[in-house]
């Protein structure tokens, strides 16, 4: 038998979660019926009336008539398959016998059964969904960025390595210790394969690591092969996920109302993903992100400047909000006498000095500021 191809898999998958949906439905569909069998029994049994359940067979066939008519068809197919059927089908016509009438109590237990099934489903693509995302966070904090990260989030087998993991972090497992054991093993690979193909050599900076050095990148696991032109790839290598991009996405622009133009500039700029990237390290040590990004309505001094320039001014604006400790004032700082300042630089030749509001005192750092002159002689 051969092994399913990757794009065979979303499917059986698919397949996998809807058949879960429906069995959790007919498990609804059961609890309902024993609940009601019981009620009918009990209050039989206290007029000493208590009937036994009709023949199995005969109430299968009078049954599966109802159950067809008034369920969906997934869920009465599903029923009708069980191997309880005969005994669920003695119940309801149990039921029928005692004067519950089924054809205004069996499409209200369809609702329930509908509900669930729909509620499974949908968690089932929410577990999906965040469970993609919890180890790719896993793997942000436990592996460094590189190659074998890269690699990892951008297999096709990733949705199923991430559920593996899952599984056995249920069972007890520690999976970042495996995680780490094997990024070992990873780069040891990684080594070898590149040595074969004789590119061995250690990889230089690339040039978008190199200008985003700096207040932009402090704090934050950085791979050399930084690639903000390729914006898939370089939310890859930091280890975002694509729903952890979007919900960054919306936080900014519940940041910004009334600048949803501004907030989608700020996005779809060329170093979004470290902006991102700083928001997902800020959760992972609990950190409120949005209290930050309020900063950006606060203090919206990134509105000055040419129009063109305004996607930089924003990335800066919103790194500058997310590192500022929350409680500072939002507003920018004091400004600066330029003139003075450069009147007491140290790299600044005395020539240019002179052009500025000159300090009535050379301008000397304070430690090397003279004290009074030392008297000569000895003393007594």
């Amino acid at each position: 038998m051969s092994m399913p191809t990757p794009e065979e898999r979303p499917g059986e998958a698919f397949a996998e979660a809807a058949a879960e949906a429906v069995q959790t439905s007919v498990m609804a569909f059961r609890l309902v019926m024993a609940i009601a069998d019981a009620v009918r029994r009990q209050q039989q049994k206290k007029a000493g009336k208590e009937e036994e359940l009709p023949d199995a067979e005969k109430a299968a066939a009078e049954a599966s008539e109802e159950v067809k008519k008034f369920l969906p068809d997934d869920i009465a197919a599903a029923l009708l398959e069980g191997a309880d059927w005969p005994q669920l089908a003695q119940q309801l016509m149990a039921l029928k016998a005692a004067g519950v009438d089924l054809e205004t109590m069996l499409p209200r237990v369809g609702e329930i059964t509908v509900t669930v099934r729909d509620q499974v489903a949908a968690n089932a693509e929410k577990v999906k969904r965040e469970g993609t995302e919890e180890w790719a966070k896993a793997l942000r904090e436990t592996l460094p960025a590189g190659p074998v990260r890269e690699a990892i989030l951008s297999s096709p087998a990733w949705p199923e390595m991430a559920k593996t993991m899952a599984t056995l972090n249920e069972r007890g497992v520690d999976v970042r210790a495996i995680l780490a054991s094997a990024h070992e093993e990873g780069v040891g690979v990684d080594q070898a394969v590149a040595k074969v193909l004789a590119a061995a050599e250690v990889p230089t900076m690339s040039r978008d690591a190199t200008l985003s050095y700096g207040p932009l990148t402090t704090g934050l696991d950085i791979p050399k092969d930084l690639d903000l032109g390729d914006r898939e790839r370089a939310l890859r290598q930091l280890s975002l996920s694509p729903s952890e991009n979007q919900r960054f996405t919306r936080l900014v622009r519940e940041a910004m109302p009334g600048n949803e133009r501004e907030a989608d500039l700020l996005v779809s700029a060329r170093q979004w993903p470290l902006v991102a990237a700083r928001m997902a390290d800020m959760e992972s040590k609990g950190q409120p992100v949005a209290e930050h990004l309020a900063r950006l309505s606060k203090d919206t001094s990134w509105q000055d400047g040419p129009q063109s320039q305004m996607g930089r001014r924003l990335v800066q604006a919103a790194n500058d909000a997310l590192r500022k400790p929350v409680g500072t004032p939002a507003g920018p700082g004091p400004k600066v006498n330029t003139a003075a300042a450069r009147s007491t630089s140290p790299s600044v030749g005395p020539t240019k000095a002179a052009k500025g509001a000159a300090p009535t005192t050379p301008g000397v750092a304070p430690h090397r500021e003279a004290g009074p002159a030392a008297k000569s002689g000895k003393t007594r």
